[in-house]
C-alpha cells in the first residue's frame, strides 16, 4: 500500500471536559492519529472547553472539530474559538465545517447552504490569517487576538454531495469524504474535489482527503445486517444520487414517509436495529456499500480493498454505528481497531 494513512475516531467519553481529556490521552497511548468532537449543542457540551482541557492534558494527538457549522455559530465566533484553542498548542487543531445536519435539525433549524458554508469558509479563514473584512461599518472587521505567527489552523469541509465536494475543493485545505465505501462513490467524491481545485487554479494533491465510514463492528450477523442497511439508509435520505452512482435501487416505500418513523435520521436513531427494521427491503449490496461493516476481519478486508484502489486518502475516520456507550463498549470499540487496523496499515 505504501502509503502512511493516519487514523481518528469523532467518538470518545464526552461526559465532561476531565473524562474527554482522560480519553484523549488514553487514545494517544494506542496510536490514534485524530480524535475530534462533534458540534451539537444539545447532545454534546462546549467542544471548545473540551478541547482545551484535552490540549493541555496530551502531547501529540491531533483534534478538530467535525463538524462546525455556520448556523449554529456565526462565522466570527468560530474563528475566534478555533483561534484560541490553536494558540494553546499551535499545530495539533484543525477545524472541520460543514452544513450543520442533524445539530441543526434538532434545533428546528435547515442547514447551510453550499453557498452559506462557502462564504463562511472565507470569512474564517481571512480572519484566521489576519486580514480586514468589509462589514460596511465604520471600520473593517479583525481578529485582534489572533497569534498569526505559527500559521493559521487547517480548514476543512465535510460533505458527501457533488456541489459541497466541488466546492470544497476551491477553498478547503482538506475535504472529510463521507459517502460510503463503495468504490464509485469514492471515485467520484475525490473527482469533484479535485475539479474544484482546478477551478480555483489550485493542485489537487495538496488538498488532503479524509474519508469517514460509517463502521458496524458486530459479530452478530443479523444485528449487523439490519444496522447496515439503516446506514444506507442515511444516506439515501440526504443524498439519493449515491445510490444511483452505485448501481443500486431503492425499491421500498419513499423515503418521506419512512422518516416520518424514524427519529432524528437513520444515522443517528435511537434504535438503529429498528430502524433497519423500516429499510429490510434493501440488498446486501446496498448494506455493503454504505458502510464497513461485520467482524474485525471483514472490516480489515474491506478497509484493504478501499485502501488499495489507489485513492489519495490521507485519514480513515472509522465511524461507529451505533455509538458505543462509555466505558467497556467504547474502549474496546477504539482498542480493537487499534490493536488490528492501526498495526495494518501503517
Amino acid at each position: 500500500m505504501g502509503k502512511h494513512i493516519l487514523f481518528g475516531l469523532n467518538r470518545s467519553d464526552f461526559r465532561s471536559p476531565a473524562h474527554f481529556s482522560a480519553d484523549a490521552k488514553r487514545l494517544e497511548a494506542s496510536g490514534w492519529d485524530y480524535l475530534f468532537i462533534p458540534c451539537s449543542p444539545l447532545l454534546i457540551k462546549d467542544p471548545y472547553v473540551m478541547l482545551a482541557e484535552a490540549i493541555k492534558q496530551t502531547s501529540t494527538i491531533r483534534f478538530g472539530t467535525l463538524i462546525e457549522n455556520p448556523i449554529m455559530r456565526n462565522p466570527a465566533v468560530i474563528a475566534g474559538s478555533i483561534a484560541t484553542i490553536n494558540d494553546l498548542d499551535p499545530g495539533r487543531v484543525t477545524l472541520g465545517l460543514g452544513v450543520g445536519d442533524t445539530a441543526v435539525r434538532l434545533m428546528g433549524k435547515k442547514p447551510a447552504t453550499v453557498k452559506q458554508l462557502h462564504e463562511a469558509t472565507n470569512t474564517i479563514r481571512s480572519l484566521l490569517e489576519g486580514d480586514d473584512l468589509d462589514v460596511t461599518a465604520a471600520r473593517p472587521a479583525k481578529l485582534r487576538h489572533s497569534n498569526s505567527s505559527p500559521g493559521r489552523p487547517p480548514i476543512w469541509i465535510a460533505t458527501q454531495g457533488p456541489k459541497t465536494l466541488r466546492m470544497a475543493g476551491q477553498i478547503a485545505d482538506g475535504v472529510f469524504v463521507r459517502v460510503g465505501t463503495h468504490p464509485d462513490n469514492l471515485n467520484k467524491a475525490v473527482e469533484q474535489v479535485h475539479l474544484g481545485a482546478r477551478d480555483a487554479g489550485r493542485q489537487p494533491e495538496d488538498i488532503k482527503i479524509a474519508a469517514i465510514f460509517h463502521t458496524i463492528l458486530e459479530d452478530d450477523q443479523a444485528r449487523c445486517a439490519l444496522i447496515s442497511r439503516s446506514a444506507a439508509a442515511g444516506y439515501f435520505e440526504y443524498t439519493p444520487s449515491l445510490f444511483e452512482s452505485a448501481g443500486l435501487e431503492w425499491n421500498g416505500p419513499p423515503i418521506e414517509e419512512l422518516k416520518s418513523r424514524v427519529w432524528p435520521d437513520f444515522h443517528h436513531a435511537s434504535d438503529l436495529e429498528e430502524a433497519g427494521h423500516e429499510v429490510s427491503f434493501l440488498s446486501d449490496e446496498a448494506a455493503d456499500a454504505f458502510a464497513l461493516n461485520g467482524s474485525i476481519s471483514k472490516i480489515m478486508d474491506q478497509l484493504s480493498d478501499i485502501l488499495a484502489g489507489g485513492l489519495p486518502i490521507d485519514l480513515v475516520i472509522p465511524h461507529p454505528m451505533p455509538t458505543p456507550s462509555v466505558g467497556g463498549d467504547l474502549s474496546r470499540y477504539s482498542d480493537t481497531l487499534a490493536t488490528n487496523l492501526l498495526n495494518k496499515f501503517r
